[in-house]
């Protein structure tokens, strides 16, 4: 293994008196050790550690592979362009999160991030090169190695060994601080990615809220101004398409309220949005009672839940009007879910169905809606007289 070659171009300290250690079962006990860290420290990193505890491991593992006192994973703060002690082993209070060393070429940290180049320092008392940080002088350290922590991008900075003993780093423990900085650097880029992911997501989801939000105004005001002009209409014929046009726009607004206030623009629970049209289609036909139940929760896509609810819609509507005319009376929407399907009945108790009357051969503009509409949403709707009223059954799959 001494003449294993190496692609590392490392700053090693000058020793031409150094010989090749033979390596002793210890050594080669501590290069299985030192397998075994980098293949947990790659389970660790795979299974997406959060950062910090991440970087502690690191701190722990690498340090005791080459049976060392001290470690420290430092980040490069370009601001002040020096190093920050992010975690680490062996060291006291008040170094990790506060401690710094310089990043500039005269500094071994430094010239490992300015250059990528690994660093070797077995002698710090004799280093001719760079200058002893302060931070290792104050600890006694007496030899040291430096590799860069990179990724994709920049540099994040460096992950740095020390020891007070006697001996020497070589170049088998420069390529498993390597192994370990590499298997880090990957980690902090993933890490980069899925925050930069995060970001973009949350400003879509931003963006979309504002869509829905600024749509469902713009929904409302057009709703409100045909009320407006109903009200003012001469014929009554005008007044009733009117206020059909603005029940079925105020149907879609309210689903752009209901996206606006929620965290999944995909989907929306059914029930709740029913139960709100309603209250609604209440207040546009007082002299009906508009109610809803329904005996589970079903969550759907937003354009079928909207469609649905348009469906809906039209039948109340039709309700208020035939079933009851100017008298007005009871429309009940009951919603009920089974392993395959949805079923949502619109019941009224008012004068009946003509005979022989068929939904998709209707030729009001209503059911011809209706017809439309559950076409697109792939579900099956069914009328019947009841003893008093009609019912409108809308049957659809369960599935979104």
């Amino acid at each position: 293994m001494a003449n294993e070659p190496t692609d590392l171009a490392a700053v090693v300290e000058p020793n031409p008196e150094r010989e090749t250690p033979d390596l002793t079962l210890r050594a080669l006990n501590q290069r299985i050790r030192q397998q075994q860290i980098l293949a947990e420290l790659g389970v660790l990193a795979l299974q997406g550690t959060p950062f910090s505890d991440l970087i502690d491991r690191t701190a722990e593992l690498t340090a005791e592979g080459l049976a060392a006192e001290f470690c420290k994973v430092m980040e490069y703060i370009p601001s002040e362009k020096r190093l920050l002690v992010r975690a680490g082993v062996g060291w006291g209070e008040g170094i990790v999160g506060m401690a710094s060393v310089g990043a500039d070429l005269a500094s071994p940290a430094g010239f490992a991030l300015r250059t990528g180049n690994p660093v070797i320092s077995n002698h710090l008392e004799n280093e001719a090169r760079f200058r002893t940080p302060e931070l290792l002088v104050e600890h006694g350290i007496r030899r040291a190695m430096n590799v860069i922590l990179q990724g994709d991008g920049s540099p994040f900075g460096v992950l740095e060994v020390d020891s007070r003993s006697e001996g020497e780093f070589v170049e088998h423990d420069l390529a498993f601080l390597q192994g370990a900085a590499n298997i880090l650097g990957m980690a902090i880029e993933r890490q980069r990615h899925e925050r930069s992911l995060k970001a973009a997501l949350q400003r879509q989801r931003v963006l979309l809220k504002e869509i829905d939000h600024r749509t469902k105004n713009s929904l409302a005001l057009v709703s409100s101004m045909l009320r407006l002009q109903a009200k003012d209409a001469a014929a009554p014929e005008i007044a009733e398409h009117l206020e059909a046009a603005s029940s079925r726009i105020a149907t879609i607004a309210r689903a752009h309220e209901r996206l606006y206030h929620s965290d999944d623009v995909e989907s929306l629970e059914l029930a709740r949005y029913l139960t709100d049209l309603c209250q609604d289609l209440q207040l546009t036909f007082p002299r009906c009672a508009v109610t809803f139940e329904a005996s589970d929760r079903v969550r759907v896509a937003t354009d079928r839940g909207i469609r649905l609810a348009l469906i809906v819609t039209e039948l109340v509507v039709n309700g208020a009007k035939y079933a009851y005319g100017e008298a007005g009376g009871p429309i009940r929407i009951h919603m009920v879910r089974s392993s395959d399907h949805v079923l949502i009945t619109v019941r009224d108790e008012g004068s009946g169905l003509p005979v022989g009357f068929d939904v998709r051969r209707s030729k009001g503009l209503g059911m011809r809606l209706v017809t439309a509409l559950a076409t697109q949403v792939g579900a099956d709707v069914e009328a019947r007289n009841c003893d008093p009223g009609a019912e409108f059954a809308i049957r659809i799959s369960s599935e979104q």
